[in-house]
């Protein structure tokens, strides 16, 4: 009977022991803030990317040479793909509305959309034509000055437990008229992800 009982509180605490150490706790965190609990590609690389990339492709002399040929006249930027080369899964769709705000938010660049998303604008410009009275007109697209495309690639480097990987992403930016590359930009992010002490 004795070593009934014992059995029976062991095995009690046994299961509240596992219960506890498979609770997880789940909190409300500013959208802002970086949680990196892995080395893997994340929202915050992605954004930070974007806005570094378009910042530097703003900075060199095509579209202050642009603007003087074309009377002041901002340029428009047409994203022609990115393509991910990398070991991982990465969100392209993600990354290129990044792109896409950077390039709004400056101000200095207008842009134009392209692939799936001009098809289906071109489907509903259709059907106004047959059904609204305010439809508007067929032929009158602004044309992309500019076409910018890129690729991400990853490199990884692993010893026991520990691992560096290395995100690169090249993009340039084509001139649609003379086929001119006229910026060129890369932008690395190295992440370190290290064996945890407990060997987890």
């Amino acid at each position: 009977m004795k070593k009934f009982v014992i059995l029976a509180v062991s095995a009690s605490l046994m299961a509240g022991v596992l219960t506890g150490c498979g609770s997880k706790r789940v909190s409300r965190v500013d959208t802002s803030e970086e949680i990196a609990l892995t080395d893997k590609w994340n929202d915050k690389d992605s954004e930070l990317v974007a806005k570094e990339m378009i910042s530097d492709m703003l900075t060199f002399p095509w579209i202050s040479d642009f603007k003087a040929n074309n009377s002041g006249k901002k340029p428009t930027v047409i994203i022609q793909r990115v393509t991910n080369k990398s070991h991982e899964h990465i969100s392209a769709d993600t990354f290129l509305n990044d792109l896409k705000r950077a390039i709004i938010r400056s101000g200095d660049a207008r842009f134009v959309a392209g692939g799936d998303e001009r098809s289906r604008v071109r489907e509903e410009r259709a059907d106004q034509e047959l059904n609204a009275a305010n439809a508007k007109a067929m032929g009158n697209e602004k044309a992309a000055d500019f076409a910018l495309s890129g690729t991400i690639n990853s490199f990884v480097d692993q010893s026991g437990g520990d691992r560096v990987t290395t995100y690169q992403i090249d993009m340039k930016l084509i001139d649609m008229e003379s086929n001119v590359e006229v910026w060129n930009g890369q932008k690395k992010i190295k992440k370190l992800q290290e064996k945890s002490s407990f060997g987890w």
